[in-house]
């Protein structure tokens, strides 16, 4: 159910993304239309400097509803995001069954959107550079059923392209609710961060690791090489792999909600 399908929309359907992108790389804060100027149709995008707010709908065709997305702010690194949804089952889908994953991204997702150079990756595990990450958000009381997690995709070269299928995929799991779960079985569990971990390991073709942190959170500040390297130490995951994608967002089982990031960052090195 983690399975991220590999489908990107091919136009910029961005708010001027090109005076957004070179602004936010100067540093300049830039304001954007906002919750005013919602994308909604599936895999639509808005551009946030070196990032980009994908409303990947992958699981829909087992649910009926929707979802939306949109862009507040970039200014340097740090964006403001939000996104509302709805879902209900259809008569193929299932409580088990992920309807969407709306979530920003960072480098790789079936190909790359964003200058490449801009996103600073990919990075290999082994090279053991920090990957440094701060989100605060906020959810409603009764958010349905659903996880807001980072989403790390893995190759074994530095070049992977839109037709490449990643190795590894790691899940970091910050708050879940309604009984949601991960996929797979628990393998162990770890002490990273200032917070308890719980590990889960599952394949769909490719390797899927879930840390899932024992108590809810609704901001974060971690190093994502922490992961990473707890993994390499219980031999799941080898050094010579290159970390090619960094996302974060919300999988929505069932129920209606929204998440609303009002500050997220990645820095590499």
């Amino acid at each position: 159910m983690q399975h991220r399908r590999p489908r990107l929309s091919t136009t910029a359907k961005t708010l001027t993304a090109g005076a957004v992108a070179l602004a936010a790389a100067a540093g300049v804060t830039v304001a954007q239309a906002g919750e005013s100027s919602k994308k909604c149709a599936a895999f639509d995008t808005v551009t946030l400097g070196k990032y980009y707010v994908n409303n990947n709908l992958w699981g829909q065709d087992r649910g009926t509803g929707s979802q939306c997305v949109w862009g507040n702010s970039a200014n340097g690194s740090t964006i403001s995001w939000g996104t509302n949804y709805t879902w209900a089952n259809n008569s193929k889908g299932t409580d088990a069954d992920v309807k969407s994953y709306a979530s920003t991204v960072l480098g790789w997702h079936w190909g790359w959107k964003a200058d490449r150079a801009s996103t600073q990756l990919p990075v290999r595990v082994g090279d053991r550079k920090p990957v440094r990450t701060t989100w605060e958000f906020s959810l409603p009381a009764n958010p349905g059923t659903m996880n807001v997690a980072y989403d790390l995709w893995l190759h074994t070269k530095n070049t992977a392209d839109w037709q490449d299928q990643p190795t590894d995929e790691i899940m970091i799991w910050l708050n879940r609710q309604g009984g949601a779960g991960p996929l797979g079985t628990r393998y162990g569990s770890v002490s990273l961060g200032g917070a308890m971990w719980d590990i889960y390991q599952g394949d769909i073709g490719w390797k899927v690791y879930s840390f899932v942190r024992r108590a809810n959170t609704t901001k974060a500040s971690l190093n994502l090489d922490d992961f990473t390297q707890a993994l390499v130490r219980r031999k799941l995951l080898s050094n010579d792999k290159y970390v090619s994608g960094i996302e974060a967002g919300t999988e929505v089982f069932k129920g209606t909600g929204r998440l609303d990031t009002t500050s997220y960052a990645v820095t590499v090195g």
